[in-house]
């Protein structure tokens, strides 16, 4: 049910995109995008983006929530973050954020369990850590780096609302005291706790019915106002034209990867043939090597 509900909103957001790239002035109002814009909910990764975009009060409160620690404060925030690799694979968070105590962030939404698993939890938080220290600077100033899954369903099934994994001795159960912290929030969870109600807060697709002020507040202003309509429609038409650019580039790669599998064709004719630069398809075959 999920998988068919994101597949059809995929399929609602390339339409919206489609209309306004046509040149539909008042495609604002379009009953497509505002159907689709009524049923989105934080969980909804794109929503979430724009509903967070310089909103730290929102995303402080939600941490302060997870972690337990009141008197947290956010003093910087970004959504899709981007963390650059220098030899293999970069990322982008959902959120980003720092503390006042120097503490670092990822917040990670996930609808589908895929995209969930503890390794891309281990990946996140090694580029936060190759990420945080200046050349010179002593070890002992890596902050603490947290990075938090909210998920839609109960990826580790055992029934808990909230799992947080520290590195620990494998024999005595001793923790090791790096500064690292994966956090699972279990989106399945419907208990009237702090997390209860914020993973309800998450899922709800009407802002009156929401619990914390903050997130009703920030949700009403995108769904209830006029602006914020027109805001979300435009936005709609980006995601739209990002998704098709990505699912162009996913499959000129999947074209390159066969051709260069197949071992037949000199590699300016793989270039031509996928639609890829020539350097693109040398950087693929070295790491299909």
């Amino acid at each position: 049910m999920a998988k068919r509900m994101h597949s059809e909103t995929h399929k609602a957001v390339k339409t919206v995109a489609r209309k306004a790239r046509a040149g539909r002035s008042a495609y604002v109002m379009d009953p497509e995008c505002l159907a689709l814009l009524e049923d989105f909910r934080l969980m909804d990764d794109d929503f979430m983006s724009k509903c967070l975009e310089n909103a730290p009060e929102c995303i402080e409160l939600m941490l302060r929530i997870i972690l337990g620690k009141k008197d947290l404060k956010v003093v910087k925030s970004q959504t899709e973050y981007p963390i650059k690799s220098l030899q293999g694979r970069g990322v982008r968070f959902d959120v980003f954020a720092r503390d006042s105590k120097g503490r670092e962030y990822d917040i990670e939404i996930q609808r589908s369990d895929h995209g969930a698993e503890p390794r891309r939890a281990r990946y996140n938080s090694a580029l936060m850590d190759a990420n945080a220290l200046d050349s010179g600077e002593d070890f002992g100033e890596l902050r603490d780096a947290y990075v938090i899954f909210i998920t839609e369903n109960d990826v580790m099934k055992r029934g808990q609302e909230l799992y947080s994994y520290v590195r620990t001795e494998e024999h005595n159960g001793d923790r090791l005291h790096d500064g690292t912290h994966i956090v699972y929030v279990n989106g399945a969870t419907r208990s009237e706790t702090e997390i209860g109600k914020l993973v309800h807060d998450l899922l709800c697709r009407d802002a009156a019915k929401m619990h914390f002020d903050v997130l009703k507040k920030r949700v009403s202003q995108f769904k209830n106002s006029e602006e914020g309509r027109r805001y979300m429609c435009k936005a709609m038409e980006e995601f739209g034209n990002r998704r098709e650019a990505r699912g162009k580039r996913e499959t000129m790669l999947a074209t390159a990867k066969r051709m260069l599998k197949d071992g037949i064709l000199a590699l300016k004719d793989i270039a031509r043939y996928s639609g890829l630069t020539l350097a693109q398809v040398k950087k693929l075959q070295a790491e299909m090597a």
